[in-house]
């Protein structure tokens, strides 16, 4: 699957360890070199190299703080994990039974170090190209959304900050529903604050759904 989305193999022990979950090995009783976390480590810079290159060539103008606050959008697990269900990464990755059971197929933070694990390994297979051109159908689209709303992006912080201004306390996101089929469930989230439901949202992941609905928030509180 993921040849036909690279247009290249990578080395198969290389991908294997990629997209294994460290449950999986843990169950086993693996040593953890069997996973993908080394390879993790090391796509994650592969992944800030490719998106940097992408951003110092197309934003000529901008300063370094300005891409450094895109390009921390650009690299985060909630991107990422968006473009891991795009591509199918969800149905691959080697999770243990615990996990299995507890919706780790759709955790943001698996999905997102899955694929930067992956990045790792067609590095390591000599298709550090094929990384890069990955990265810029995939992942630099999202750079120009990103710069034009950065606040959409970043609502849960912002909400956050809002909230610890007025009385000290932190908004709480509650999970209300999750519908759908199994490989492709929607979450219902709400936040509540002081005592009242003040947004809901749902989205794909807890997580996006979460931000979708601390935008919301955001919005209502006429803070973005």
């Amino acid at each position: 699957m993921l040849e036909n989305v690279f247009g290249l193999e990578a080395d198969e022990t290389l991908l294997n360890l990629a997209l294994t979950h460290p449950s999986f090995t843990k169950e086993l009783n693996q040593d953890s070199i069997e996973n993908y976390e080394r390879l993790e480590f090391f796509g994650d810079s592969v992944l800030k190299l490719y998106t940097s290159k992408l951003l110092y060539e197309n934003y000529p103008d901008y300063p370094e703080g300005s891409l450094s606050k895109i390009r921390s959008i650009l690299v985060s697990d909630y991107i990422l994990s968006k473009i891991a269900f795009e591509i199918g990464l969800d149905k691959i990755i080697k999770l243990g039974h615990a996990e299995e059971k507890q919706g780790g197929r759709h955790r943001e933070s698996n999905l997102a170090c899955a694929l930067e694990a992956v990045f790792g390994a067609y590095y390591l297979s000599g298709c550090g190209s094929a990384v890069e051109q990955f990265i810029k159908k995939y992942v630099f689209p999202y750079a120009d959304d990103i710069d034009k709303n950065f606040a959409k992006y970043n609502a849960k912080d912002i909400l956050q900050q809002y909230t610890q201004g007025e009385d000290k306390t932190l908004p709480e996101y509650k999970t209300v529903s999750v519908t759908g089929p199994a490989h492709k469930p929607v979450f219902e989230v709400e936040i509540v604050w002081k005592g009242e439901t003040i947004a809901s949202a749902k989205g794909k992941t807890k997580k996006e759904a979460q931000q979708e609905a601390a935008y919301e928030a955001c919005k209502k509180y006429n803070i973005v």
